[in-house]
């Protein structure tokens, strides 16, 4: 049977009318084709296609709903998301989908959402399957890492998510991020976690250098949460739901963790080189490297995976949330940040690796 090109025929209706409400011009709007995307747990996604006549010329649209589920793997604020895409959007050569509209009530949907337009022709890619990619390789790792140095270039004197959210002082960034992802590990945990306490410790009594600049921080930038076009380029970076005003490092450790880059050391995030991924970063975020700073947020990076594998599995167990996603990652990545950080600490209070 073929696949139904809508998946929720209700909500597509109310979807409708909200949207002919909120298009200026637009009139006989309907939508021709509505799914759900899977693989986020954060907010329910869904690519909608949308026909209408404009002053009598037809027209269609592609655009994604991102409504907020029942519970969500990370708790956030749609506001600060959907201004971090409208910080983003036109900055550079990032390519950035451009915000449309915004709702925080639940009248029209029954939960808030955003709607933001749809970048064509682009495939995620698996961070846990890499190899295939091979001469694309490269030239995406030159976008990945040119792109995550543009994020942090952004001035966020006039940015949107200056309005929505706190600028942290820059020595003092790293303790609200430790703070928070701590709170969650207590607030989530369903067992004692040694490791993530003893991450916790270290972490708060060795701080990293003040923050060269605060920047707008994506949270999530990673693979698997951009799409790629086949040919070697990045032509959509999504998933801004953990966005902030932070220290630009948090972006560079957590981009090149070794849980998205298939555990390749010689590969930073599984693309480049180090060293011309560095040069690359460097060079589109007007920050120096500072292999401190990049240590101390590279722990952390871990840290803050266990805290959101942790709530993960929390809202998994609790019947909060039933997608699958949250129990494979209160399984699968929870075990491999808890083994990256026990070495990593191991080794640095000198038990040999």
């Amino acid at each position: 049977m073929p696949e139904q090109p809508i998946s929720e025929p209700a909500l597509a209706r109310k979807f409708a009318r909200y949207a002919e409400r909120h298009m200026p011009g637009a009139s006989n709007l309907s939508i021709t084709a509505m799914h759900r995307i899977h693989g986020g747990a954060s907010r329910e996604t869904y690519s909608v296609d949308l026909a209408y006549e404009d002053a009598g010329v037809p027209k269609t649209k592609g655009v994604i709903l991102r409504k907020d589920p029942p519970d969500s793997l990370i708790e956030t604020e749609r506001r600060v998301e959907f201004a971090a895409i409208r910080s983003a959007y036109g900055k550079g050569a990032i390519p950035a989908p451009e915000a449309l509209f915004l709702e925080t009530g639940n009248e029209a949907l029954g939960s808030p959402f955003f709607v933001m337009g749809r970048i064509e022709g682009g495939e995620p890619l698996n961070p846990f399957s890499l190899d295939g990619l091979g001469e694309n390789r490269a030239p995406l790792g030159r976008d990945f890492f040119r792109y995550l140095g543009e994020i942090a270039a952004i001035d966020i004197q006039d940015a949107p998510i200056k309005n929505e959210i706190d600028t942290p002082a820059p020595d003092t960034c790293w303790k609200r991020e430790l703070d928070h992802w701590a709170g969650e590990i207590r607030a989530n945990a369903r067992e004692p976690q040694p490791v993530a306490e003893a991450a916790i410790r270290y972490l708060a009594s060795n701080p990293p250098p003040p923050a060269q600049r605060m920047s707008l921080v994506h949270g999530d930038y990673r693979t698997g949460n951009y799409l790629h076009d086949g040919q070697g380029g990045i032509n959509a970076i999504l998933d801004w739901e953990m966005a902030h005003i932070g220290d630009p490092y948090e972006d560079l450790g957590w981009a090149t963790d070794p849980l998205w880059g298939g555990n390749d050391d010689a590969l930073a995030a599984g693309l480049l080189p180090w060293d011309e991924a560095i040069a690359i970063w460097q060079q589109n975020s007007g920050c120096s490297f500072d292999p401190q700073a990049f240590e101390w947020w590279s722990l952390f990076s871990h840290l803050k995976g266990l805290g959101i594998w942790i709530s993960s599995a929390r809202a998994y167990a609790d019947g909060k949330n039933d997608d699958p996603i949250l129990a494979f990652s209160g399984w699968f990545t929870h075990c491999a940040h808890e083994t990256m950080l026990a070495h990593r600490l191991a080794v640095k209070h000198g038990v040999p690796a």
